[in-house]
């Protein structure tokens, strides 16, 4: 027997409020891509997109609240060339193989040109990263310090939103 869950009334007030109401039933019904446009959203720095990412939060918030999913989450640290990145393959994979959703989330040291990643860690999981039901993106950490990115935190609430059962 499904549950029903209530949804809470939103004011859309203009069309971006309709992309972020279609973009969170995305994220329910576990599209990847929803997942990737909602991660890339959250990591903007631009005014606009930090209110739309809380909305999309506060949204998800509210219609996860109804619903009682476990979510595994596995944080790795080591020192560089420890094997985190095979080890978290391989892990991945074993509960992949036993039916799991899992997404990685691998906090790598930011470009000083680009803003973005500069470890690649998605092509050392290569098998995992083609499997269906795993999704690899590294997040940059923008300068924090301690090993986890600013944002880590509500990308691991959009994986679980998108329906991963467990984060690494």
């Amino acid at each position: 027997k499904r549950k029903l869950i209530p949804i809470r009334f939103i004011k859309l007030s203009n069309q971006k409020d309709l992309k972020i109401l279609e973009l969170s039933e995305g994220l329910i019904d576990g599209k990847r891509h929803c997942l990737a446009r909602a991660i890339t959203l959250i990591e903007s720095t631009r005014v606009d997109h930090k209110q739309q990412a809380s909305q999309l939060l506060d949204l998800l918030s509210s219609k996860r609240k109804s619903t009682s999913n476990f979510t595994l989450r596995l944080g790795v640290a080591g020192p560089p060339g420890a094997g985190k990145s095979t080890f978290i393959e391989a892990l991945g994979m074993n509960y992949v193989n036993k039916g799991h959703r899992v997404a990685v989330i691998p906090v790598d040291p930011t470009s000083h040109i680009s803003g973005g990643s500069i470890l690649g860690d998605k092509t050392r999981m290569d098998k995992l990263s083609l499997s269906d039901n795993a999704y690899v993106r590294a997040s940059p950490t923008r300068g924090v310090l301690g090993g986890i990115a600013e944002h880590t935190f509500d990308i691991i609430s959009l994986c679980e939103s998108a329906k991963y059962d467990v984060v690494i």
